[in-house]
C-alpha cells in the first residue's frame, strides 16, 4: 500500500464525518493516511486483526467469507463514501477477521489507525454515531442476503444479480463468480443460464453474459 499525498479534507466525502467539530476532523486528518491500493489485492483475510479502519474514497472492495464446503459466499461490496462493517465490528470487539476483504478495483481509502478510532469512539458523539449509523445499516443488509440464500429461488436472484451488474448489457462475470454473489454451487448457476439462454434472454460467451430480452428478466425479478 503506497501512500498519497492529502490534497483535500476526504471527510467531506462522508455523511457524519462532514459534521464533526473542526477540532475532531483535524484529529481524524492529521492522524490518518490516505492510500492506494492495486486491483486483486486481498486486504484482509481470516485470522488478522485489523490495524487500520478503511474509509473508502475511490472503488470498491469486496467482502467474501469461504464456506466449510468450499464455496466462496460474497456477503456485500464497500463503495466510495462507505466503511466496512466487518472492519468496524473486529476493532469494536478486538476479534480477528473472519472473511476476507479484495479489492475488486483499484481503490483509494482514508487508513484510521486503532488508536484514534478508540480514542474517536470514546471521546466523540458524532464521530461514535458515523460508526454506529454505518454498523447498523450493513448489518441490515447482511440479512437480506442471509434472507435471499435461505428464502428465495435462485432463478429470481439470478435475475436481479444479471439486471443489477450488466455494464451496457453485459455481465463480465464466470460461472464461479456468480456463484460466489449468490451462495450457490457453480453447476446450479451453470443449469439456469442454460435456460435462461434457451428461452432467448441471454446469450452466453466465456466469461460474459449479454441479455438480449431485458423486460423478461426484470418480469421475473420482480415476481
Amino acid at each position: 500500500m503506497a501512500a498519497i499525498a492529502q490534497d483535500e479534507d476526504w471527510t467531506t466525502r462522508f455523511t457524519g464525518l462532514s459534521r464533526l467539530e473542526p477540532r475532531i476532523r483535524e484529529v481524524l486528518t492529521s492522524r490518518s493516511q490516505v492510500i492506494r491500493v492495486p486491483a486483486d489485492t486481498v486486504i484482509f483475510g481470516p485470522g488478522k486483526s485489523p490495524e487500520n479502519m478503511l474509509l473508502l474514497l475511490e472503488g470498491t472492495v469486496r467482502v467474501q467469507q469461504l464456506a466449510e464446503n468450499g464455496r466462496e459466499v460474497v456477503l456485500y461490496r464497500v463503495t466510495a463514501g462507505e466503511s466496512c462493517v466487518l472492519t468496524t465490528a473486529c476493532m469494536l470487539a478486538y476479534e480477528d477477521y473472519s472473511a476476507e476483504g479484495v479489492a475488486e478495483t483499484d481503490i483509494v481509502a482514508a487508513a484510521v489507525p486503532r488508536a484514534v478510532f478508540d480514542d474517536l469512539v470514546s471521546t466523540s458523539k458524532e464521530f461514535r454515531t458515523f460508526v454506529f449509523t454505518a454498523y447498523s445499516r450493513r448489518m441490515t443488509d447482511l440479512f437480506h442476503v442471509i434472507e435471499d440464500i435461505a428464502f428465495r429461488r435462485m432463478d429470481i436472484r439470478l435475475a436481479q444479480k444479471i439486471i443489477e451488474r450488466a455494464d451496457t448489457g453485459v455481465l463480465k462475470a464466470t460461472h464461479a463468480q456468480l456463484a460466489a454473489e449468490l451462495g450457490t454451487a457453480r453447476e446450479v448457476i451453470s443449469r439456469q443460464l442454460a435456460e435462461f439462454q434457451r428461452r432467448g434472454w441471454v446469450t452466453l460467451g466465456r466469461g460474459t453474459v449479454e441479455i438480449l430480452d431485458c423486460d423478461a428478466l426484470r418480469k421475473l425479478s420482480e415476481s
